[in-house]
């Protein structure tokens, strides 16, 4: 395939290409920087899984028209499943950490929230269960090899009910990135935010791709700093409720999302053999112990994923 994706490029009129293949993500496809040519560029091998390149093309349309900086699609073989692409450098949000860089994160999200959704996969009641219930067979059962009684599956069907009743209860309809997270927005030779990996967009809740920044699995913010993210989401977006009800809709949409990434990370290291996300399944389980503790609905939860986990894999906070 390396012969054809060489082939490919040649057709577009490169000579000589020196391909060299970047760290990959969690997907199947494959990155390579072109590093002999007068433009800066990166092609993405999507061989594996061809149709998920209309998918990113038709995404990317809609980001480019809503003014969202992605890195520029300079050419594509839909029958093949390659993208070329512009390269926008090696740093990443997870780099470069500042408050600074948040802020833009935070207002690159707002204007990522015009996009427009109609015709995006709904983010409904029965996908946020499926997502969670991926906890419940990779993580508990497959992972820590745990025998889930009855009683502890019908607490876990009521805790996943009542985690997604609260979710779609806030703003929908919204487009959503689903992983707007520190390794997934680039900084550019500006210091602009450029985001990428966005072809699995859906229409979904006001808070998801919040969530997934200020409750990040890669990094941990400082308390104050994710609530003064939080407060400045909420004013530049201008939403009118209560401090209280908004804060309940980011907290539960947190459960929703990282009960789903408890699962997600232990299926890469079972299934796929990508076991260095395990090293982040602490944390991960840590922000869901952390909000769950507080509400009284939830102790059931808490109580079955009180598990020494750290202990067990090693690690420590």
């Amino acid at each position: 395939m390396h012969e054809e994706l060489v082939g490919w490029l040649e057709w577009l009129g490169m000579d000589d290409v020196n391909l060299v293949k970047l760290k990959g993500d969690a997907s199947s496809r494959s990155y390579y920087r072109i590093e002999n040519q007068s433009k800066k560029l990166i092609v993405m091998d999507a061989s594996v899984e061809k149709a998920s390149v209309p998918i990113f093309i038709g995404v990317g349309w809609r980001l480019m028209d809503a003014k969202v900086r992605i890195p520029t699609i300079r050419a594509y073989e839909l029958h093949k499943g390659f993208i070329l692409l512009e390269d926008v450098g090696l740093t990443h949000l997870y780099d470069k950490c500042s408050s600074l860089n948040y802020d833009k994160a935070i207002k690159t999200l707002v204007q990522m929230q015009e996009t427009p959704h109609q015709g995006l996969e709904l983010y409904d009641q029965a996908f946020l269960m499926d997502e969670m219930n991926l906890m419940l067979e990779w993580y508990l059962k497959k992972h820590l090899e745990k025998k889930v009684e009855c009683v502890e599956a019908k607490m876990l069907l009521e805790s996943f009910m009542l985690i997604s009743k609260e979710v779609l209860s806030q703003p929908q309809e919204i487009f959503v990135h689903r992983d707007y997270h520190s390794k997934n927005l680039m900084m550019d030779e500006n210091d602009e935010i450029v985001v990428i990996d966005f072809q699995d967009a859906k229409s979904g809740a006001l808070s998801y791709d919040l969530v997934s920044l200020v409750y990040d699995a890669y990094v941990v913010l400082d308390k104050r700093e994710r609530n003064r993210l939080i407060k400045l989401f909420k004013e530049l977006k201008g939403i009118e409720v209560e401090d209280e009800t908004f804060m309940r809709w980011v907290e539960f949409t947190a459960l929703q999302r990282h009960i789903k990434i408890l699962g997600i990370f232990a299926r890469l290291s079972i299934r796929d053999g990508k076991n260095a996300y395990l090293d982040h399944i602490p944390l991960v389980l840590q922000y869901v112990l952390d909000i769950a503790s507080k509400y009284e609905e939830l102790q059931g939860l808490v109580a079955l994923l009180s598990v020494d986990e750290v202990d067990s894999l090693g690690f420590s906070f």
